[in-house]
């Protein structure tokens, strides 16, 4: 299935994992993620789509892979923040339990951010809204 173009011309993904944890952790993180990205891209008064889904139906819809996105959850709770493990630098982390991925010159507009557990994921992805990150990336979007 392919995107709607408007949301292939401004979206923004955030991406859970689709595991029972993932759905009762992570998710509800993910939905307080984009009501705080909504708010921001309104007081900057700009345009964007935001979609939360999983990382199983984000894998298998290969429209969505050049679309910008944040994955919520940690590798051994998201697919999508396992196979960016590896490709995305670690911007912040903080005593090896919480994670800020994403390229620092944000060519690459794809951000993971984790924990060890539900708290500490709640802290990157407060930590990822609060400290610059945020705007960052979403110029980094607007000017894509």
């Amino acid at each position: 299935m392919i995107p709607d173009n408007e949301l292939l011309e401004n979206g923004i993904l955030i991406v859970t994992g689709s595991s029972l944890r993932a759905e009762r952790a992570d998710r509800p993180l993910a939905y307080h993620l984009k009501k705080c990205i909504d708010k921001r891209l309104r007081e900057l008064e700009l345009d964007g789509t935001l979609v939360v889904l999983s990382d199983l139906w984000y894998l298998n819809a290969e429209a969505l892979h050049q679309m910008p996105l944040i994955s919520v959850g940690g590798p051994g709770t998201n697919a999508v923040s396992a196979y960016l493990y590896r490709k995305l630098s670690n911007a912040l982390v903080i005593d090896d339990t919480l994670t800020v991925q994403m390229d620092v010159e944000l060519k690459d507009l794809r951000v993971s951010l984790w924990g060890v557990d539900h708290d500490t994921t709640a802290r990157a992805v407060e930590i990822f809204l609060h400290r610059d990150y945020l705007d960052r990336f979403l110029g980094a979007v607007v000017a894509a």
